[in-house]
């Protein structure tokens, strides 16, 4: 093979390595020294390095060197006027020689550092008419002078390095706008949470009875959805389901609110319109958790059916709904009414037996008592269940978290019966 047919099927291997090093790697800096390498190999060139052009700034910011002094902490600047130059020249290098332009401050500033570095070319990589950076290349190690065939690979493979250059900058772009946009979005999502808190504190002020009811109706729903393995994002839609379930009460008489004596059949109908008029007030609006509305409406319904206000059964009843209605349960019956005191854990749990499949879902129940055990058997750290119950409530732990444990195996066991008949 001749020569010069050698010299060129290696500088298109060279180009095609560099080109699969550019697209394969996801390490920037070891792309662009690995890049320089292959550059300076491909011509035996002894020594050379890569600046980076920032944005809006005149700084060059150096991105790769190779065989210049141990410890070299290069400093090069390019003003706006020198850019110009050389994204108007056609030269596809500049040297030492032809320094008549704009660009000729570049060479007297920076003259003595270049010099004692022994660079003779300092190449433009200019993508999509910008200035991605400058390569600066000493000379080969021949010593023989640049060639123009020798310019066409320079000015090819600093092309491609350029494109890398300029990538990974677009790619910082997006990341960083992506990251504007995800603390914008998490910002509004805190207004979003802190409006939910402060309708909910308006929904609780109505009744004097009940208040922080509609928060902890909503940590109890988060705390059921999380044991039973629902996403973050699913948590925490629960959790403002909980906040706004009783957000219908609003258009309830204060006077029904507060009765403090068990209401009769007609003030019960009044008061049973509160989920459908929730769900009329939250239906207009763009939530970010699409259930919501449904999960208001439907948080009084019942497994077997006589649950309110449809009449729904089993599975006719969405899951956020069952979550919340226990969620909504057991704070009632865990904190004091202005007719009745607060009921003992035990007794919570012999309702929770009683009731699972006909007010409560099975699988809701066995959920919210093995969170409820955790706590209790210090399984985990976080006791915010019994945080809400309050320092005092928990009088025997042993007996509560027996009746809990025997409560869980025959749900279980319900639940194994239940699986086999569908099956």
């Amino acid at each position: 093979m001749r020569p010069a047919t050698q010299k060129l099927v290696h500088s298109f291997g060279a180009l095609a390595d560099l080109g699969q090093e550019i697209a394969n790697s996801s390490d920037f800096s070891e792309m662009v020294r690995t890049s320089l390498h292959l550059l300076l190999g491909t011509l035996a060139i002894r020594r050379g390095a890569v600046f980076e052009c920032l944005k809006n700034s005149e700084t060059l910011k150096c991105a790769a060197l190779w065989g210049l002094s141990e410890n070299y902490q290069p400093e090069f600047s390019i003003s706006p006027v020198e850019r110009g130059a050389l994204l108007g020249e056609q030269l596809p290098a500049w040297t030492f020689n032809n320094t008549n332009s704009a660009f000729a401050g570049f060479f007297r500033r920076h003259q003595s550092e270049l010099h004692h570095q022994a660079i003779e070319l300092i190449v433009p990589m200019i993508v999509r008419k910008e200035l991605a950076g400058l390569v600066l290349l000493g000379g080969k190690a021949t010593g023989e002078p640049f060639a123009n065939d020798d310019f066409e690979v320079i000015r090819s493979m600093v092309r491609h390095i350029g494109v890398g250059i300029h990538t990974h900058g677009l790619v910082q772009q997006v990341e960083q706008r992506a990251e504007e946009n995800r603390r914008l979005y998490e910002d509004l999502r805190a207004i979003y949470r802190d409006t939910v808190r402060a309708f909910a504190a308006a929904i609780d002020i109505k009744d004097k009875y009940t208040q922080g009811h509609s928060e902890r109706v909503g940590k109890y729903s988060e705390i059921i959805a999380r044991e039973m393995g629902w996403s973050d994002e699913e948590v925490e839609g629960i959790a403002i389901a909980g906040y706004l379930h009783d957000i219908g009460k609003l258009v309830v008489e204060r006077d029904i609110i507060n009765a403090p004596y068990k209401i009769d059949a007609k003030a019960s109908t009044e008061l049973n319109r509160h989920p459908a008029a929730g769900y009329e007030i939250l239906s207009p609006i763009h939530h970010p958790y699409a259930d919501i509305p449904l999960i208001t409406k439907y948080h009084h319904e019942r497994p077997d059916g006589l649950g309110y206000p449809d009449g729904l059964t089993g599975d006719q009843i969405p899951l956020g709904a069952k979550i919340v209605s226990l969620a909504d349960s057991f704070d009632a019956m865990t904190t004091d009414r202005p007719y009745r005191r607060r009921r003992s854990l035990d007794a919570v749990i012999e309702d929770f037996r009683q009731s699972t499949g006909k007010q409560f879902d099975l699988k809701v129940v066995l959920a919210f008592c093995r969170a409820l055990l955790k706590e209790i058997n210090g399984d985990t750290k976080d006791r915010r269940i019994l945080k809400m119950l309050g320092k005092n409530y928990l009088e025997q732990p042993e007996r509560v978290a027996k009746l809990l444990t025997e409560l869980i195996r025959d749900l279980d066991r319900g639940l194994g019966s239940v699986t086999a008949g569908l099956s």
